[in-house]
């Protein structure tokens, strides 16, 4: 028998079978949940083979799903030549091992299937670190149950970022790499809160939304960002930036983030919190919508939660209702409208509604900027160049005396200036 050449090998996508558990008194969402989870697990390069659910109040102690369906879960695995389990819910540590020996598979939780798609995107070293931390802080209490994945397989969803060196390594060298990890990134945050405290005077807007809901598209569309755009979860970890020059002249700085999710991992908030700093920082947070979704109202719940978390909610929201080109599910789209005053529909792709944003947008900012124009004279350029830090310039002329400079500023900032100036 002739050995194969590299062009008769495949590489064999692990085959998944999803488990989850159907509370009567949140029915709605936990079967949205379920279904999202089928997208989370392609996402991270699975197969999904098959799924199961379960109606109870609560989920067994032990076993997750009872264990009556724990032998029917097994049957499925069988039948459809699965490699392993996700579950829809975060497992404690006894309950993922009573379910591995009971099923003779690997079996993940949705926060381990989450953080391994955060893995497999990071491409920047921040992202990679922040990744890198949130999986340790994950790991620690279950490094015994992890060590057994190892030895079952190697590589797979739930394997990357750190992997096996990680996993091999002891607790103690862990929480020594845990703590170095903190203190890289703290440096790094640090780094960054002085890049966004540099932004002082410019009009700040930061894109938030549920993952996949288009923001990077919107960005590309507002600026020159050229951001890759992909139809999958959590294409985005790193903060983009970019200049957005409205008409009239007028300018921000427009920043994409990570997308959020449904109980997004603590450990994962806590790691991006310096990815998360432009957000907290923002005058304006554009909340894009994805109105093709047949969960809008409980995906708009779970990015107003995280944004409580990072400590976010209590800036100004505009809600960006997006890919208003496509067909919609059977949503009240004039009630959902309704319950926010301030919204506008757009589609990112096709450019529809663009005008109406850029309006709704230059309306908030004059709440923030006025155009003022100063008369410095000679002897006063510090002030001269507080103006130009802190407000947009738009015009600068020059006499015997004086320095006449036009500028978009905060009309506080204004006041002080002129005083600063001498009363003007």
């Amino acid at each position: 028998m002739t050995e194969p050449t590299k062009t008769d090998i495949s590489v064999r996508l692990e085959r998944a079978a999803l488990v989850g558990i159907i509370r009567p008194a949140q029915e709605s969402e936990d079967s949205e949940a379920f279904e999202e989870l089928k997208r989370l697990a392609e996402s991270a390069g699975a197969v999904v083979a098959c799924g199961l659910t379960q109606r109870r109040k609560k989920p067994d102690s032990k076993f997750y799903i009872g264990k009556g369906k724990v032998e029917e879960l097994k049957s499925m695995i069988q039948d459809y030549d699965a490699d392993l389990v996700i579950a829809n819910d975060n497992l404690r540590p006894g309950q993922a091992k009573a379910m591995e020996d009971g099923l003779s598979v690997k079996v993940v939780d949705r926060t381990e299937l989450i953080l391994d798609i955060f893995a497999t995107q990071a491409r920047s070293q921040t992202a990679k670190l922040q990744v890198q931390l949130a999986q340790l802080v994950y790991m620690l209490p279950r490094l015994k149950r992890m060590w057994t994945h190892l030895s079952r397989m190697e590589g797979g969803i739930g394997m990357r970022g750190p992997g096996e060196t990680q996993i091999e390594s002891d607790r103690r060298a862990a929480k020594n790499r845990i703590r170095d990890l903190t203190r890289k990134l703290k440096e790094m945050e640090d780094r960054r809160e002085r890049t966004v405290e540099s932004r002082e005077g410019n009009f700040r807007i930061s894109i938030v939304g549920y993952t996949n809901s288009g923001k990077s598209t919107l960005l590309n569309r507002l600026t020159d960002a050229g951001v890759l755009v992909q139809d999958r979860l959590f294409s985005t970890l790193d903060t983009k930036t970019k200049i957005w020059r409205l008409r009239g002249g007028r300018v921000a700085l427009l920043s994409d983030t990570v997308g959020f999710i449904r109980a997004l991992p603590h450990s994962l908030v806590a790691s991006f919190h310096a990815t998360l700093e432009e957000t907290r920082h923002a005058d304006l947070l554009l909340h894009v919508v994805d109105l093709s979704a047949s969960d809008v109202e409980s995906q708009i719940r779970a990015v107003e939660d995280v944004l409580k978390e990072i400590g976010a909610s209590g800036t100004e929201a505009l809600m960006v209702f997006n890919k208003a080109d496509l067909p919609r599910e059977a949503i009240d789209i004039e009630n959902l409208k309704q319950s926010f005053k301030s919204h506008v529909v757009i589609s990112a792709l096709t450019g529809a509604g663009i005008d109406d944003l850029e309006k709704a947008v230059s309306a908030v900012m004059d709440r923030f900027q006025k155009p003022v124009t100063f008369t410095v004279p000679h002897g006063k350029s510090s002030i001269a160049a507080m103006i130009r830090k802190l407000g947009r310039v738009t015009a600068e002329e020059y006499t015997d005396d004086a320095a006449v400079i036009s500028a978009f500023i905060d009309p506080a900032e204004a006041e002080r200036l002129k005083k600063l100036i001498g009363g003007q």
